[in-house]
């Protein structure tokens, strides 16, 4: 048998009942002949907590020191995990990211992974032991600790399975795969059993969460397969994102929303985004921000998720002449293939946001997305209506 990588969000491990519980999954993992190395989240809403608490004491905290309080969370819900899985009588060490040999970009709060060097989790494993690994940190070259961003803990996941040549890489979530819409929302809802890489980084910058886009490009260029699976339920892969050359493929995927943007946009039509923005979206750690550009105007789409010290955030844009900024809009996306081939999707489909006097403020169209920007408070109704009429109608 090899080696599995898994993955725990933090709603898997919110309360020690739950950490109990996926400290028996683990070991039921491990009784069947695997070596197991475990990814796991900070707690629940640790990290929305910390950051509470950065920004009581600070209305644009330093990212360096971001980076310090934000990664104890993962630290803190690792070791717990560790103590339940010996508590069940098997052998388990906990490691922090810099300790699994996780080396970063120098870019706090939204670092990218360099390179893997797994040699203490390697040592670990070859006696015995269960690793449990801190996500969503690492270490840079010049030894300072490091954030990967929001989702970060599944490319930590994926990064050490492509190292450790895994066999597969599961990510344990409240949900037992990928479906063509939020399953909790959405009504018909199918799960998908395969996807394509591509299709799923779509879905994932799109703004689905069942997982981060940066993992799938990880597990794309290193072959890693990905098994999106329940915590709670069986242990099979509820969906599994892979290579699936040959495989005929749905035209349409699924539709997701990409809520809590700030929507940054120039206040009249061919205004050009100054060179000055793309330094305060760095500065503020937004620096992944989905850029839109038409023959005559442009809009930056912010996950306000990832934005340190928004407050000071919207106070440096506010500077620049001719932007406007607004935090009431959702981008709603129908994801697939081929959508700008006949039979046109764009036309169906605003035809269908008409009907239900949902207002459009801006489109974008791509071969694997159409993409509408559409009042926040009628965002479930725009996903639910362009579920009804693309999925299974025009596959």
């Amino acid at each position: 048998m090899g080696i599995i990588v898994q993955k725990y969000g933090g709603s898997s491990v919110a309360t020690p009942d739950q950490i109990s519980a996926v400290a028996r999954r683990i070991t039921e993992t491990r009784q069947k002949g695997h070596s197991v190395v475990v990814v796991v989240s900070a707690m629940g809403n640790t990290t929305d907590e910390l950051l509470q608490l950065a920004n009581q004491v600070s209305l644009n905290p330093p990212r360096r020191e971001l980076d310090m309080l934000l990664t104890v969370g993962e630290r803190i819900s690792m070791a717990l995990l560790s103590m339940a899985i010996h508590e069940l009588g098997y052998p388990a060490v906990s490691f922090t990211g810099s300790q699994s040999g996780i080396i970063t970009t120098d870019n706090h709060t939204n670092a990218r992974i360099i390179r893997v060097t797994p040699v203490r989790i390697q040592q670990a494993l070859a006696k015995g032991q269960i690793v449990i690994v801190a996500g969503f940190q690492g270490v840079s070259e010049r030894l300072e600790i490091t954030s990967l961003g929001r989702g970060g803990s599944d490319t930590t996941a994926v990064a050490l399975a492509a190292a450790l040549d895994a066999d597969y890489v599961e990510i344990c979530s409240d949900v037992d795969g990928v479906y063509s819409g939020d399953p909790r929302r959405v009504a018909g809802a199918k799960r998908i059993e395969q996807m394509s890489y591509e299709h799923m980084q779509t879905l994932a910058d799109a703004g689905a969460k069942v997982l981060n886009a940066e993992a799938v490009e990880w597990a794309r260029r290193n072959g890693i397969e990905i098994r999106c699976a329940s915590t709670h339920g069986p242990q099979e892969p509820g969906t599994r994102v892979r290579r699936t050359d040959g495989l005929d493929h749905p035209r349409v995927i699924g539709v997701t929303k990409h809520p809590g943007l700030v929507y940054l946009g120039p206040t009249d039509s061919g205004i050009q985004a100054p060179d000055s923005l793309e330094n305060i979206l760095v500065a503020h750690g937004a620096s992944n921000a989905v850029v839109w550009r038409f023959a005559d105007t442009w809009a930056a789409l912010v996950p306000r998720q990832n934005i340190h010290g928004i407050d000071a955030f919207k106070g440096a844009i506010s500077n620049l002449s001719g932007i406007l900024i607004r935090e009431d809009l959702t981008l709603v996306s129908i994801i697939g293939r081929s959508l700008t081939a006949p039979p046109a999707i764009l036309p169906a489909a605003r035809d269908i946001l008409s009907q239900h006097k949902i207002e459009i403020h801006g489109q974008a169209l791509e071969p694997n997305q159409v993409g509408f920007l559409v009042d926040a408070t009628k965002a479930d109704l725009a996903v639910s209506v362009l579920h009804d009429a693309v999925i299974g109608s025009v596959n």
